[in-house]
This record gives C-alpha cells, sequence and structure tokens, in this order.
C-alpha cells in the first residue's frame, strides 16, 4: 500500500473514530429523549425502535450540516486556528459542565410518576404507529439547541480534519452509527427490563456521557494558543 492510500485511510479511520466519539457524546446522557425511548420501547419495541434511529438520524444531520458549515468558519478563520479551537473547547467544556451538574439534581423517572413535562411523557406513553413515533421523536430531537452547539463547536475545531466532503461523510457516519447503537442498547433495555431500570443508572449514563464530551473538550484544546 503506498503513503498515499495509507494517509488516506488513516483520515477516514481518524474522522469515523471522531464522529463516533462525538455520537456517543451527544447520545448517552440520558435525558428526555432518552427516558421517553425507554417508555416507548416498554410499552411496543417496534416504536421503540423506530424513536431511536429517529434520534439518530437527527443527530447525523445536524452532524452533516455542522461538517458543512465548520470547516467554512475555520477557513475564514485561519492563522487563529488555535484560538478557535480553544474557544470551541469551552464550549463543549460549558455543555459538560452543565451536564454534570444537571445529573445532580433529581431527574424524571423512567415511569414518568413526577418532573417530566406532560407533552413530553405523552409523547412516550401513548400508542401509536412506529411511522409516526419516529416523526414525532425527530421533532424531539431537532428542537434540542444543545445538539446543534455541540456539533458546530466540535466541527468548527476540526475544521481542517473534516475539510473535503469524504472526511466530512465519514465523521456523520461514525456519529449515526454510534448514536444509532446507544438508542438501540436503550430499546434493548427497555423491552426487556421495563420499569425495573432504577433513577440512579440513568444519573450514571448523564455522568459518562458529560465526560466523553469534557475529555473531549480536553482533545480539541491542545495544543494551546501561544500568548
Amino acid at each position: 500500500m503506498d503513503e498515499p492510500m495509507e494517509a488516506g485511510m488513516e483520515q477516514y479511520l481518524t474522522a469515523v473514530t471522531a464522529g463516533a466519539v462525538a455520537g456517543l457524546g451527544v447520545a448517552v446522557p440520558l435525558g428526555a429523549v432518552g427516558v421517553l425511548v425507554l417508555q416507548q420501547a416498554m410499552r411496543d419495541r417496534r416504536a421503540g425502535a423506530a424513536a431511536g434511529a429517529a434520534v439518530a438520524v437527527v443527530d447525523a444531520g445536524y452532524a452533516a450540516l455542522a461538517t458543512a458549515v465548520g470547516p467554512l468558519v475555520a477557513a475564514a478563520l485561519a492563522g487563529v486556528e488555535a484560538w478557535v479551537r480553544l474557544v470551541a473547547a469551552l464550549v463543549l467544556a460549558a455543555i459538560a459542565a452543565l451536564g454534570l451538574l444537571a445529573s445532580r439534581r433529581p431527574a424524571p423517572g423512567i415511569r414518568g410518576t413526577s418532573g417530566a413535562p406532560g407533552a413530553m411523557e405523552a409523547a412516550g406513553t401513548e400508542r401509536v404507529g412506529p411511522a409516526r413515533v419516529f416523526v414525532r421523536f425527530a421533532a424531539l430531537t431537532f428542537v434540542n439547541p444543545t445538539t446543534a452547539l455541540y456539533f458546530a463547536a466540535l466541527t468548527t475545531a476540526q475544521g481542517s480534519a473534516l475539510r473535503g466532503g469524504a472526511a466530512g461523510a465519514v465523521f456523520t457516519f461514525g456519529v449515526f452509527a454510534a448514536s444509532l447503537l446507544w438508542q438501540q442498547t436503550l430499546v434493548a433495555a427497555g423491552g426487556f427490563a421495563g420499569p425495573r431500570i432504577p433513577d440512579r443508572a440513568r444519573v450514571w449514563t448523564f455522568r459518562a456521557g458529560y465526560g466523553l464530551v469534557a475529555g473531549y473538550a480536553i482533545t480539541v484544546a491542545l495544543p494551546l494558543p501561544a500568548l
């Protein structure tokens, strides 16, 4: 294998790995939508699978949009890349910190017995067909501004690495695959364990997921810009 081909393969492997980590970072924290995916799976596994697929599709859509815009922003800010990476890392760190702080507060239970907004509870408990469930969960995920901000910060910081359609597509595929795998794991857990899933387990998914985001922030920030 010649050197250009090896370099290309290494670039794509880096991009898909970065996408997978980014996808897990946004998917693993089990917030309101994740709870609804679990609830849907408890009632109907097919509808739960549709709900999880919808979340993954929207995550990938945000990633695709960000990979299209992020490199352009990075190119416009050529010469100050280190500072762009530092600002993006600070945004990611803020998202991680807010998520970790939220994990310390009581969260809505899996059974929907306390604290969950009524409209979102209803979205997770009605018996409807998989197609309607897909549309509903896509809409719920789409209106989450944190997801858009998360991918915008990541892709702007990695603009040079994602420049070019192929690298961006591979990154987006990594996001989709990781998010879909996690969402379908939730569906399997909901179908198998049902209401026996403890709230404490959900708290630890918050900590693990936002821990990934915090680690990503450190990776993005280094090396620090010279003063």
